[in-house]
């Protein structure tokens, strides 16, 4: 099984015009991302891919051959976000949504906390927290903060 994260590296620097939520949650998904990565065996992965797609470069996948596209003024898009999951079948599931690709992700790094004896915790921005204690996965909404 395999899995790969594609996401802006203009707006996960905060550029391109990117509102702070959006990076903020653009840099939680590459945190969980890097934490799958260094434990992918813990829950059966082959591998783990995060592409950064800047302007000047095609933009093609690493690894998966997916791209998830949208219609924008009449014309195709290819999104720049997007999580690609390979299972041993070899069918692909396409996340296109910010709030459903931190949810598959938390949603493994969950299940790795339960295999490893170490803490894997990733430190979420408000927001992020907030989408993955809705998926009841565990993370606590900072009201103090």
């Amino acid at each position: 099984m395999r899995i790969e994260l594609r996401v802006c590296q203009h707006c996960l620097e905060g550029d391109h015009g990117a509102d702070e939520q959006k990076t903020n949650l653009l840099q939680d998904m590459v945190a969980c991302a890097e934490v799958i990565k260094e434990h992918k065996e813990a829950i059966d992965l082959d591998a783990v891919h995060i592409r950064r797609v800047r302007d000047d470069e095609p933009g093609k996948p690493e690894a998966l051959p997916v791209v998830a596209a949208t219609i924008q003024n009449d014309q195709v898009v290819l999104n720049d976000t997007q999580l690609v999951a390979e299972g041993q079948d070899g069918n692909m599931l396409l996340y296109a949504n910010p709030d459903d690709i931190l949810t598959v992700l938390a949603g493994n790094v969950d299940e790795i906390s339960k295999a490893v004896h170490e803490d894997v915790t990733v430190d979420l921005s408000e927001i992020g927290a907030k989408i993955v204690s809705q998926a009841g996965l565990g993370a606590k909404v900072n009201k103090d903060d």
